[in-house]
């Protein structure tokens, strides 16, 4: 395996008697946008988590930077900004404190917080609402508030768990011309999706199913013959499927 800036080692990981991740290895090039798709329940969220330090693998090794995110895992974090797909903004908090928040837990030095105010809500397009409450905001302005948040303290790394989920598509294209532009910008991105039009815009993809990586590579590898991303997907799953079928009544 090529070490990327964020690399996973057959990584393995159960809740009890479920599967949750079984076995997968990939990594994650700096600079690129590696995105993460198949279905629901498949190891997407704990694979993402497992990556960004919230749960230990219960076998394998996960590295960022080269740092274990088990050992090392105070090191690591710096390193990396993590949007769970319910991330928690402060509703009642306007805008500017919601990222003044952040800043502070950060540790951000105060000579700091305004350039870096201005750098991240004046990319999300967030400035002209720094009065507004959270609450307020639409779902699409949420992410992006969510995003600036965990960009503050510069990480190298970011990691999104389905950050576009039920969000609108006018958003859902702006919030992908954000994360087009911060890759341009040289940050490394790894990301779930529910949506496979947002997989064509990712430099590499993982199909995961039924707890393991059936496929990865470039998105026009994974489609392969297939009129669009979409179909192959579908046909990869249900061929995986029936295969566990048969297999079951062999037994």
């Amino acid at each position: 395996m090529s070490e990327g800036l964020i690399a996973i080692d057959r990584v393995s990981m159960n809740f009890g008697a479920t599967e949750a991740v079984r076995d997968v290895t990939l990594s994650v090039a700096a600079g690129t946008i590696f995105g993460l798709v198949g279905s629901d329940g498949a190891g997407k969220s704990t694979l993402l988590r497992m990556a960004a330090t919230m749960i230990p693998p219960a076998s394998g090794r996960i590295t960022v930077g080269g740092l274990d995110v088990v050992r090392e895992r105070r090191r690591v974090k710096p390193l990396i900004g993590y949007m769970p797909q319910r991330f928690g903004l402060y509703p009642d908090l306007t805008v500017e404190e919601n990222l003044e928040f952040f800043m502070q837990i950060f540790g951000i030095p105060r000579r700091e917080r305004q350039a870096r105010k201005e750098r991240y809500l004046g990319f999300s397009n967030l400035l002209p609402f720094l009065d507004r409450q959270a609450g307020n905001l639409s779902g699409g302005m949420k992410q992006k508030l969510g995003l600036a948040c965990v960009l503050v303290h510069e990480p190298k790394a970011l990691i999104l768990d389905e950050p576009t989920n039920g969000v609108d598509p006018v958003s859902r294209q702006e919030f992908w011309e954000i994360l087009a532009q911060m890759r341009s910008n040289g940050m490394t991105i790894f990301v779930s999706t529910a949506y496979l039009d947002e997989g064509e815009r990712c430099d590499r993809l993982g199909l995961m199913h039924r707890a393991r990586l059936l496929a990865q590579g470039d998105p026009e590898t994974i489609r392969g013959a297939a009129p669009d991303l979409e179909e192959a997907v579908i046909a990869r799953i249900q061929a995986v499927d029936q295969e566990l079928v048969h297999d079951a009544f062999q037994h």
